[in-house]
């Protein structure tokens, strides 16, 4: 199998754990600041402090980003795509004691396999793979049929971190 065609079975670090919670949406906003129209998390599907996670977008025609990006041919701007698996990354970070609000502070590596178009079903999924001092790493992916669509690597970090307890 190649590398787009990993099963979404595959178990994340998240899905491994038996310290799993799924919450809705009405708990995501709980934990993000974000709200209409920037949340972009339907629902968590599973997720472990500290450790990793697994979201849903729904993608629908009606997304403000659809009348200029592209009016003919809507595609789903890759920042959004970022942006969302940004914010299951601070669910993840802000599960394990982070404060309210974590900042994107890097992207690296990151790679677009596929469009993302209305209708679409995005599975999001964020694994930590290094943090301390106010900032957590995390090997993101987002996917959509079985596909990946990007991958990455992000930097979320805590502003209001003064220990490197996270």
């Amino acid at each position: 199998m190649t590398a787009t065609q990993e099963p979404l079975t595959q178990p994340s670090k998240a899905a491994q754990s038996t310290n799993v919670t799924k919450l809705t949406n009405d708990q995501i906003r709980e934990i993000l600041p974000h709200r209409w129209p920037f949340l972009l998390l339907d629902r968590v599907e599973r997720v472990e402090a500290g450790v990793g996670g697994v979201a849903v977008k729904n993608v629908a025609a009606t997304e403000m980003w659809f009348q200029g990006h592209f009016p003919t041919a809507s595609v789903l701007p890759g920042v959004i795509v970022i942006e969302a698996m940004a914010q299951l990354a601070g669910v993840v970070f802000a599960l394990a004691g982070a404060g309210p609000i974590g900042y994107l502070a890097g992207v690296r590596s990151m790679r677009f396999r596929r469009p993302i178009v209305p209708g679409d079903q995005i599975i999001l999924a964020a694994d930590r793979t290094a943090g301390g001092r106010g900032f957590s790493e995390f090997k993101v992916s987002a996917r959509v049929d079985n596909q990946i669509a990007a991958e990455g690597t992000i930097t979320i970090a805590d502003p209001g971190a003064t220990t490197g307890k996270v």
